[in-house]
């Protein structure tokens, strides 16, 4: 097993946001985290990243306990993720904004060589390099965001609402794209409120309400589910 959540809890001062999370997430595999904006999904991955300590539970990857780990140790082992609103750094180019995802790597071949695969997944990131961040369009930071993760080279991308605001044809367009990053052998574990893109392009997912998942299962069968159609399917 490749990440392994158990029993988390996590608190924002006193209140206590995550009650008791599990999940899985095989090698290989896109895993869907659904659920309305206070769920839990944003703190869930937020924990996994080592951006928030849990209070209490377990997070293993690759069998390995990472819970206390801090987080630029965890992005060198393999665990990236592309935030929630972006955070791309506006008043950077796009290339150094690239550049800054590869922190962790030594090895210039190797950092090349993703730039290059990052600028074939995103051609428009290889004509706007020399652009300041801050002047895309928001798809266009969407696959900066991704691109700038994807430069850490991880075993795992964690992506946080990434059709977030965008026209439905980039959406379209970035849910293939994050095909083609999953058939190039990255895991992914993918929070988002359009549950029907997310259900299309996973092949598990997670049902999360109030801080805990009430429901898991193949996506086809939660594409198919009663409840999940008329609670986030639009009927």
């Amino acid at each position: 097993m490749l990440l392994e959540v158990e029993n988390l809890h996590v608190r924002y001062g006193n209140v206590e946001a995550l009650h008791g999370v599990s999940l899985m997430v095989r090698q290989g595999e896109i895993v869907a985290i659904l659920g309305a904006n206070g769920a839990g999904k944003t703190t869930t991955l937020s924990a996994i990243s080592g951006l928030l300590r849990s209070s209490a539970g377990e997070i293993r990857f690759e069998g390995r306990s990472i819970h206390k780990t801090p987080a630029h140790q965890l992005v060198a082992m393999g665990i990236a993720q592309a935030p929630e609103g972006r955070r791309i750094f506006g008043t950077l180019t796009v290339q150094e904004n690239l550049s800054l995802g590869a922190f962790t790597q030594t090895d210039r071949v190797r950092i090349a060589k993703n730039l290059q695969w990052i600028h074939e997944l995103f051609p428009v990131l290889a004509e706007r390099r020399e652009q300041l961040a801050g002047t895309l369009s928001g798809g266009e930071q969407q696959m900066l965001a991704i691109g700038r993760a994807l430069m850490a080279q991880p075993r795992i991308l964690l992506l946080d609402e990434p059709s977030l605001g965008l026209a439905p044809l980039l959406v379209k367009t970035i849910f293939q794209t994050l095909w083609e990053i999953s058939s190039a052998g990255v895991t992914i574990v993918l929070v988002e409120q359009n549950a029907h893109a997310a259900l299309k392009l996973a092949h598990r997912g997670y049902v999360m309400e109030v801080g805990k998942i009430v429901l898991e299962d193949r996506a086809e069968a939660l594409l198919a589910n009663s409840q999940v159609r008329d609670a986030y399917l639009g009927g």
